[in-house]
């Protein structure tokens, strides 16, 4: 048995049109079926940044709702849903489909035709739940029929998204050239096997409790499950941090291969910042556990026993994730002391991983009993931080990647500005909440209709109107930004400038073949003697060191 698959071929056709769009929808290649979720998902994260903009907006005033609140609760769940399962993790997987088999000196994918079966579960699973929310079918939906619908087809997603990081991770241990080891893969192709691993654990419980809450609702003399509100009490894990932040983690490697191409150097200590990524990824232990890890309020005066109990977990699965991506971030940033050459690729993925670094922070306060931030928006100000980290960093990737995929380059003197534009979005989304947060304004994951319009309507001292004007803004602000880099690139990578095979003068397998990237990839199998293996075939200009 082989991993890899021959490539289907659609049948021959007279027509051009029809041709191209058959191969694409029968495609097996790696490079074709990333750039599909790529594109899927940046249409979705305009569609889910604007709805999160209109619960924002509705939020401003304090004392009163314009929208109907089972409309207004659905509109929420589909931000939540579509940011995190149609957005954030499909972005880092098309990122991983599209370039990790050219990291490897691969010819193809492992199990292709599985990765096409699950992008295409991803897509149809994603539009059921898309017509499901919008028929009152969602999280806490009025509609029977459709919260039974919503939930079986979120199960579609994650069984596509989970389809195709196995083939990823089974690329990754399979398919290497020759001499690429573990400790001489590329931090972007280790980061995804670190994700791919985290989504064995994580994504078949959320799928498994997606089944169950599907029968309890279906048939509710199974179970005490609370109906339409179960999916946020049963699977609200997958939606929220540290899971979310195993999400993130292929930021950090993009950041340590953009600075290496940048640097032109060997980024050392390698093995403490494979480690540190490897670290980060434990935020799949929440998954594993299902429910919230934190210290409790008056965790001083607890006995000496209960504070052994309650802090060892804590540091499990809250505290060494953040430690992880920390020493990723420092470590990986510790190169720029070789005086990098700057660029829209570097500056996206350096302001994405900061981004995914204090989402981190934040997410570890945010269980601290004492800080009394539980049940407020704190939580959303967090997770809108990963998801920005996670928006920056896919932006960063194209910019540097895209040459590899479309033979143009996007050009950096109108990204560097929309880079900035993107980042000051973020931290207009999240902070203001956080702010909120400490002022005990509500939130939830999935808010029941049943509780009251409270995530909308209430009270507490100090300028609440300006918090939650700011988040709004900042959300415009994303959709604005987001809507300029795709067209950036459609313009771009149809006429913009020729690249080159080569444009970053680059350290690791994918600059070794032509751009575009033929169907098999490479011409014939490359060698490897070490992490950089390009570098070894170059004039230095650099130290190594």
């Amino acid at each position: 048995m082989t991993t890899i698959d021959p490539h289907a071929v659609p049948a021959p056709s007279d027509g051009a049109l029809v041709a191209s769009v058959a191969g694409w929808v029968t495609t097996t290649d790696h490079k074709r079926l990333g750039r599909l979720h790529l594109v899927v998902a940046a249409v979705v994260a305009l569609a889910a940044l604007a709805v999160a903009a209109l619960v924002a907006f509705e939020r401003i005033d304090t004392e009163s709702v314009s929208l109907e609140l089972g409309g207004l609760t659905q509109m929420f769940s589909f931000a939540r849903f579509g940011l995190t399962y149609l957005v954030m993790l499909p972005l880092v997987v098309g990122l991983g489909l599209a370039i990790v088999p050219l990291q490897l000196g691969a010819r193809s994918l492992a199990f292709p035709r599985l990765a096409a079966t699950g992008f295409w579960l991803w897509l149809v699973g994603g539009v059921l739940a898309v017509v499901a929310i919008a028929a009152n079918g969602g999280p806490n939906g009025g509609n029977p029929r459709f919260v039974d619908l919503f939930t079986l087809s979120a199960g579609l997603v994650v069984l596509g998204l989970l389809a195709s990081l196995v083939c990823l991770g089974a690329s990754i241990m399979t398919t290497r050239a020759p001499g690429l080891n573990m400790r001489r893969l590329p931090f972007f192709s280790w980061s995804i096997l670190v994700l791919a691993l985290g989504a064995v654990v994580a994504l078949p419980i959320a799928a498994a409790d997606l089944l169950v809450v599907f029968l309890a609702h279906k048939y509710p003399s199974l179970s005490e499950l609370s109906g339409n509100r179960a999916i946020g009490d049963w699977v609200g894990f997958a939606f929220t941090q540290p899971v979310t932040l195993l999400f993130a983690v292929p930021v950090l490697g993009l950041l340590g291969d953009v600075v290496g191409t940048a640097t032109r150097s060997r980024l050392t200590p390698r093995g403490p910042i494979l480690g540190a990524i490897g670290l980060a990824g434990l935020g799949v232990l929440a998954a594993a556990i299902q429910t919230p890890v934190f210290l409790s309020s008056g965790f001083a005066d607890l006995s000496a026993n209960d504070k052994v109990a309650e802090l060892l977990p804590f540091l499990l699965v809250q505290v060494l994730p953040l430690l992880g991506t920390f020493l990723a971030v420092a470590l990986v940033a510790g190169g720029l002391r070789t005086k990098p050459k700057v660029s829209a690729a570097l500056v996206f993925s350096l302001l994405g991983a900061l981004e995914v670094l204090a989402g981190a922070a934040a997410g570890v306060l945010h269980h601290v009993g004492d800080a009394g931030l539980q049940g407020s928006v704190f939580e959303e100000g967090t997770w809108l931080l990963l998801v920005g980290g996670v928006l920056l960093g896919s932006m960063g990737a194209v910019a540097h990647w895209g040459p590899k995929w479309w033979g143009r380059r996007l050009p950096d003197k109108a990204l560097l500005p929309l880079a900035l534009l993107t980042f000051v979005g973020v931290e207009l989304a999240s902070v203001p909440l956080w702010i909120a947060g400490f002022a005990d304004q509500p939130g939830a994951v999935f808010p029941a209709v049943e509780a009251g319009p409270s995530v909308v309507e209430f009270s507490y001292s100090g300028p609440a109107s300006l918090w939650n004007t700011l988040s709004a803004a900042g959300l415009a602000l994303l959709v604005v930004s987001v809507l300029a880099f795709v067209l950036l690139a459609l313009r771009s990578f149809t006429t913009g400038e020729s690249a080159g095979d080569d444009p970053w003068d680059g350290l690791t397998l994918e600059w070794a073949t032509t751009s575009p990237a033929p169907a098999d990839n490479f011409a014939a199998l490359h060698a490897v003697r070490s992490a950089e293996p390009l570098l070894d075939l170059k004039p230095s200009t650099r130290s190594d060191a």
